[in-house]
């Protein structure tokens, strides 16, 4: 920790105002209940600021310095912005080229009625000889306005309304255009963010050339060219259950000597960039391939569904993982304690709940029956859902809503469209990868998804091998029997939405019951088995067969599946 300063007022925006080689380490504090902002030297340690003012008529919100000519931009409530320097506090004539705000349009904000989440100057956080030309200004009406900074004039206004956001959905663009009920759902966590005033207010950067604006909206991540005035790229797009909301993009530090070793793989492949020129960005929107990596962008997020308790950080880039193992290892790093509910899941409860999941199950169909293999201890929540629909008839009746020959069948869907389902929890669930189960071979049984971690009801059984569909789509088991019967129904014909012209049903599904009941040491032919535990074999067995026992145990597991063996935890 550099310093600690003892205030007697509730802070508002906090901004560092100092160049590099500047004696004092300057911070900008505003009152959040008055119009003063504080200047203090945070190497003198003084609780007693150098210099204070009243710069705008209520309290200041937000601020932001550019380094380049030694000016912060700040703006208040009522979306006023002002010009200042952070030795006097008085507005700098000699840096800009403007003398009345009426010759500007800082006004825009205002006369808007609305007000700034967030301004940035470009490649003020960067300290690589930063120009400064330019600023952005987001605000609660879901417009980016990007200002020149020495005229103030506004130079593009980017609308990303919810209303913007219909039409483009409306539209059928390719590059915009979201299934139906994944859209409904960013909508309503859009809608959620709005009536949250805790919720991190978004902002928009440059990247180091001055050419690109990035920021993020509930599509993804938009890189705009500013000087085409056309989006290059979305990024983050499938990552559905995401939304982003603040941006920082770091493109390597030039200023830096040392003499960096780039692998001979990295001409063609895309690793962690060190070092990036003002056309590797182009490049990256171009599509092209990258001399040494990819440039990689930093971005806080709300994952899951409005989740601020899960706020972490991801990182973009270009780069596949290099071996299948890396990918099944999963994407997050956890560098924190987890909640004590996280830990509740990973609990001894929760283990033997895992141990008592089924194994199998069977599908009855309208074509016939169709016996599966499942994975719990690769995949037990998976199996969870799965086997718990299963046992309260939720696939009873179900078509086969989308199949394709040569590929595989689906079914899962009530609305029978393959936009609906849901969990046993009521919401999406995280995938879960194994690298001893991949799609390989035909009558892999694999869950469908609209992205990562969006995994619901719907499952699908491949008629082939899939392989691209690896570290995409959970595999949770296999089918070990009625493979005539999927190829049957393979080759139903269908329309031009690859659903059957002729309903195939799921009837029903029938799922082994499982018995963990308290045992007292016995060998064979002992009383202490007792007619209890007969009547339960009797009724819940068509094979039972007796093993050895030559140890104490605990408990006993009676799977009443036909042809399971008789086993003991």
């Amino acid at each position: 920790m550099m310093v600690m300063i003892r205030l007697p007022y509730v802070p508002g925006a906090v901004e560092w105002v100092y160049k590099q080689g500047d004696v004092k380490a300057k911070l900008a504090i505003s009152d959040r209940n008055s119009s003063l902002v504080h200047i203090y030297d945070a190497r003198a340690g003084s609780n007693e600021p150098i210099i204070s003012r009243e710069i705008h008529l209520g309290p200041v919100k937000v601020m932001r310095y550019n380094s380049a000519f030694d000016i912060v931009i700040s703006g208040d409530e009522q979306g006023i912005i002002e010009y200042w320097s952070p030795a006097t506090l008085q507005f700098p004539e000699s840096e800009v080229h403007f003398r009345l705000k009426s010759d500007t349009n800082l006004f825009e904000i205002a006369k808007c009625k609305t007000t700034i989440s967030a301004i940035e100057v470009q490649n003020s956080s960067i300290g690589v000889s930063p120009d400064g030309k330019q600023f952005s200004i987001t605000s609660p009406d879901r417009r980016i306005r990007v200002f020149w900074f020495r005229t103030g004039k506004l130079r593009r206004v980017y609308d990303e309304s919810l209303e913007v956001a219909q039409d483009l959905q409306r539209s059928d663009a390719p590059m915009y255009r979201l299934e139906a009920i994944d859209f409904g759902r960013r909508m309503a966590v859009e809608k959620e963010i709005e009536k949250t005033e805790t919720a991190p207010q978004p902002n928009a950067v440059f990247d180091e050339s001055s050419n690109f604006l990035i920021y993020a909206t509930l599509l993804g991540i938009k890189m705009v060219n500013l000087h085409t005035n056309k989006v290059a790229r979305i990024l983050g797009k499938v990552e559905s259950n995401d939304r982003f909301l603040r941006i920082a993009l770091y493109q390597g530090d030039r200023s830096s000597k040392k003499v960096r070793k780039i692998p001979a793989a990295a001409a063609n492949n895309s690793h962690v960039m060190l070092h990036a020129t003002k056309g590797d960005l182009q490049r990256y929107m171009d599509g092209s391939p990258l001399r040494y990596s990819s440039i990689e962008f930093i971005v806080n997020i709300l994952l899951g569904t409005y989740n601020y308790s899960d706020g972490s950080n991801d990182l973009y880039s270009r780069r596949e993982p290099e071996e299948p193992e890396d990918a099944t290892k999963g994407r997050d790093v956890f560098n924190e304690k987890p909640p004590a509910d996280e830990l509740l899941a990973v609990s001894d409860i929760g283990k033997a709940v895992t141990t008592s999941l089924p194994d199998n199950v069977i599908l009855h169909t309208t074509m016939g029956d169709i016996h599966m293999r499942l994975y719990p201890e690769e995949c037990p929540k998976t199996v969870e859902n799965f086997t718990t629909h299963c046992r309260n008839g939720y696939y009873d009746n179900l078509i086969f809503h989308r199949v394709i020959k040569g590929f595989m069948i689906q079914t899962g869907d009530p609305l029978g469209d393959g936009t609906g389902g849901q969990s046993i929890w009521g919401r999406e669930f995280e995938d879960e990868f194994h690298k001893s189960l991949r799609h390989d071979r035909p009558f892999t049984v694999s869950m469908a998804n609209a992205g990562p971690n969006t995994n619901g009801s719907q499952f699908f059984i491949t008629t082939v091998a899939t392989p691209w569909l690896d570290n995409k789509h959970t595999v949770f088991g296999r089918v070990v029997k009625g493979m005539d019967v999927v190829q049957g129904i393979e080759k139903v014909k269908t329309d031009k939405a690859d659903k059957p012209y002729q309903d195939v049903k799921i009837l029903n599904v029938t799922v082994p019951k499982t018995f963990i009941l308290p045992m007292f040491s016995f060998h064979i032919g002992s009383n202490l088995f007792s007619q209890q535990v007969k009547i339960i074999v009797l009724e819940h067995f068509h094979i039972a067969r007796y093993i050895r026992l030559e140890h104490d145990w605990n408990q006993i597991t009676f799977p009443s599946s036909s042809g399971h063996r008789l086993s003991s935890r």
